[in-house]
């Protein structure tokens, strides 16, 4: 089949995120890119995609002409799907229009700017019955899929102790006043939302908790702070965790732990046994017993599960990391378009693929996170929406 056509929104010069979608939609040669509105800056956006290859009359200077430009292309040219990496702001507008002109979603998460934004785009989403896909990059990884599928095989037992975490330190001193665009957008309450860190990094400390164990989320206790004077949105936090079968945790998130780079981890405790994921170290699994010694397990290791042996390109002790991850799921996302197309049902293995139920869960986390922390009241409920 041929490749699948895809566009993005955002990620011009200047931008991080882009590049890494970019990336990770090229790494298995299923996804071409053949359109963009890289920035709200028409001249920005038309060198983002000379520098990108992009012939002139597809790249757009708003995401609007886009949509509809596109729409108007012969079906065999036009795109097949829509890749959001703007600020959280221009999430739920950009993936409603591309929905209502026809085109599936991939989006950078949070999905919206608020709960709200996102209950109403899965409503759209189940109307239109295209596919809509959420890059969590952590559950992308092999051995996260692995200690997924051995917590449901049941070889930790009940599961009573999750801890999980992920401490940066890049907003440790004031980078809003430099000229560092992520820090800017990020701490600002009209583009990012209600929460700095807890939107930006401990929405996937808690999407990881409950992708491993399978488990919801159920109480939440909640303390977020700014630290760094004058900043609106915090900028650090932690929070106490109750799950739908009795289990309790622990959720620790900052962008102020000086010298710490992208450390999220995850620890799992049951009735028989633990485990334990770094991302700093990603191609190693730990499993801990009470009554024989720890166990290493590796990426690519012939003992692993379907889940974790799909998502691994190369031989045991090749590194493999963030981008491999994120094109795991564009991947994903890519088989089941192609599926779709050819009128059959795509590999079980492909549906494993953060979408739109994870969307509204994210911002459910994110806005009970704040909320809870300005509350008197200890526990609040996380209910199912």
């Amino acid at each position: 089949m041929a490749k699948i056509r895809m566009g993005m929104v955002g990620g011009g010069e200047g931008a991080f995120i882009g590049a890494v979608h970019r990336m990770a939609a090229a790494l298995d040669g299923e996804i071409e890119l053949v359109c963009g509105a890289f920035s709200s800056d028409s001249q920005r956006s038309a060198r983002s995609g000379a520098a990108l290859h992009l012939p002139p009359q597809r790249v757009y200077s708003d995401y609007q002409s886009m949509m509809n430009n596109e729409q108007q292309l012969p079906v065999q040219e036009r795109m097949q799907f829509v890749s959001i990496v703007t600020p959280n702001h221009l999430h739920a507008p950009v993936a409603t229009a591309a929905l209502h002109a026809g085109f599936h979603v991939m989006s950078d998460k949070p999905a919206t700017f608020d709960l709200q934004e996102a209950l109403a785009l899965r409503a759209l989403v189940r109307e239109s019955g295209l596919l809509y896909g959420l890059t969590h990059t952590y559950t992308g990884y092999p051995l996260v899929k692995e200690a997924r599928e051995r917590i449901a095989a049941g070889e930790l037992g009940a599961i009573r102790k999750v801890v999980v975490e992920y401490p940066q330190g890049w907003l440790a001193d004031r980078q809003e006043d430099t000229d560092n665009k992520q820090a800017v957008w990020r701490l600002d309450p009209t583009q990012a939302g209600v929460s700095s860190c807890m939107g930006d990094i401990g929405v996937h400390a808690a999407n990881l908790a409950e992708y491993v164990t399978g488990l919801n989320i159920s109480e939440m206790c909640s303390d977020l702070t700014a630290f760094v004077e004058g900043r609106k949105l915090d900028d650090d936090g932690a929070v106490l965790l109750r799950f739908d079968n009795g289990a309790r945790g622990v959720l620790h998130a900052s962008q102020v732990s000086v010298g710490e780079e992208n450390g999220i981890s995850v620890r799992v405790y049951g009735e028989l046994g633990g485990l334990e994921w770094r991302q700093e170290d990603p191609n190693t699994l730990w499993l801990k017993w009470p009554d024989r010694p720890a166990e290493r397990l590796r990426t690519a290791g012939g003992y692993l599960g379907p889940l974790a042996t799909a998502s691994a390109r190369t031989p045991m002790g090749h590194p493999e990391g963030y981008i491999e991850a994120f094109a795991n799921l564009y991947r994903s996302f890519a088989q089941q378009i192609q599926a779709r197309e050819s009128g059959g049902s795509p590999d079980p293995l492909a549906l494993d693929c953060p979408g739109i139920e994870e969307a509204v869960r994210g911002m459910q986390f994110i806005e009970l996170a704040v909320a809870a922390s300005a509350s008197d009241v200890k526990w609040h409920r996380f209910d199912k929406q």
